[in-house]
């Protein structure tokens, strides 16, 4: 897989792609991950990426320009049998393990992380293929979300990790949620391990993690 980002703070991903299983799935040629300044793609002397609305309003809004240079660019350099331009917007639908599953399967994703009041209306309408959001709150830009989705969709790809690790976790089954688990020693301060876990009955254990799942699942929805 490949994925390009595109943002106005490059530097913002200088740590989280170089360590734990990012860093593992890069080494291992799983996934090639691009960042990009966008201001590398606009045409003024003062390198501008956004501009006032038309109309009046507060604030600035990312240019349509610099975006769809930087796209046409990208996608001449990458062939790839499907491909996806996704923009994270808090405007855009609810990223969940499904939608992180569907995109694990994509060869290309190019991410716009979005800045200051909005884009361009342009470059929803004509350039990318969806909007994202991780949730219903106001970030400052779109570079944390991006990373949110990085490392979503890579744990996801085929070889970063062992597919039971996957399969198993939470949300990959549904809505269930984690069971609680304990590891030695048994007892610490007075804190002990469920005797359940420790009886070897494995319909029973089956039986208690499924009751704790939908206990916590429940706790959620009040």
């Amino acid at each position: 897989m490949i994925i390009d980002i595109l943002t106005l703070f490059p530097e913002m991903f200088s740590g989280p792609f170089e360590v734990s299983m990012i860093k593992k799935a890069k080494d291992k040629k799983l996934v090639k991950i691009n960042i990009h300044n966008i201001r590398d793609w606009a045409t003024d002397k003062h390198k501008t990426t956004d501009d006032r609305p038309f109309g009046g309003g507060p604030g600035m809004i990312l240019k349509v320009e610099p975006i769809d240079k930087a796209i046409t660019s990208i996608k001449k350099k990458t062939k790839a049998k499907s491909r996806k331009i996704i923009l994270l917007s808090p405007q855009g639908k609810i990223f969940n393990q499904d939608k992180a599953k569907e995109l694990s399967k994509i060869d290309h994703l190019i991410l716009i992380a979005g800045h200051y009041e909005g884009v361009d209306q342009r470059i929803i309408d004509y350039l990318i293929d969806e909007e994202i959001s991780i949730g219903k709150y106001i970030l400052t830009g779109g570079e944390i979300p991006a990373m949110v989705i990085v490392d979503s969709v890579t744990r996801l790809i085929p070889g970063v990790l062992e597919k039971e690790v996957t399969e198993n976790e939470t949300f990959s089954k549904g809505d269930n949620f984690d069971y609680p688990q304990y590891t030695r020693p048994v007892n610490y301060k007075g804190w002990e391990v469920p005797e359940v876990l420790r009886s070897g009955d494995h319909k029973k254990i089956e039986e208690w993690r499924h009751q704790k799942s939908t206990e916590k699942e429940q706790k959620t929805e009040i």
